[in-house]
């Protein structure tokens, strides 16, 4: 998918967008809203906010945290082997002191991301901070035009670059998951 960013100062308006976007078959997964004044997202219901969690950079850091977990604990490994220590004093500490790195470095690296704003959000900072909000729709190739139709009606939005954006898997998925719920007794 692909994601379409855009910058506006009127959540109503946000709001009416995403209301004509859901009407022409994007579902709520599709359409989110950045913004620092989380109070006044909450108050318009419609809008579809970016929750907290990723509004920073745990994800990605714990990512990176395991990519240097596995790099530490293959290396206490080979240390392991290479000394000799293995012979003497079995393997078991080694794979225990190797979980423990993998461990230690995915937490600490959630740890580093949760201080940070999401990679893809930084490059709209000093927009938020001046209290303007970013509104991001993940569309597939289809629905290009749609999403061209109901903007162009809103001139009040202003374009602010594309990205790649969440895979098609996981709104589907998350559709099927609103649905199933919206079904339950």
């Amino acid at each position: 998918m692909q994601r379409h960013y855009y910058i506006s100062d009127d959540l109503d308006d946000l709001e009416h967008v995403e209301e004509e976007l859901e009407a022409a078959g994007l579902s709520t997964p599709q359409i989110h809203v950045l913004s620092h004044d989380d109070a006044a997202v909450a108050h318009h219901t419609h809008l579809n906010p970016v929750e907290a969690v990723l509004k920073k950079d745990v994800v990605y850091g714990t990512e990176m945290g395991a990519v240097v977990g596995v790099i530490g604990a293959v290396l206490v490994l080979v240390v392991a082997q290479i000394s000799g220590w293995t012979e003497t004093v079995t393997w078991v500490p080694f794979l225990f002191l190797s979980v423990v790195v993998l461990g230690f470095c995915t937490w600490q690296g959630g740890l580093i991301g949760i201080q940070e704003p999401h990679h893809d959000f930084k490059r709209f900072q000093d927009v938020l901070n001046a209290g303007k909000h970013v509104f991001f729709v993940d569309i597939d190739s289809d629905q290009e035009d749609v999403l061209q139709r109901v903007v162009s009606a809103h001139p009040r939005l202003e374009p602010a670059g594309e990205g790649a954006g969440t895979p098609g898997f996981v709104v589907r998925g998350q559709d099927k998951f609103h649905d199933i719920v919206q079904h339950l007794p």
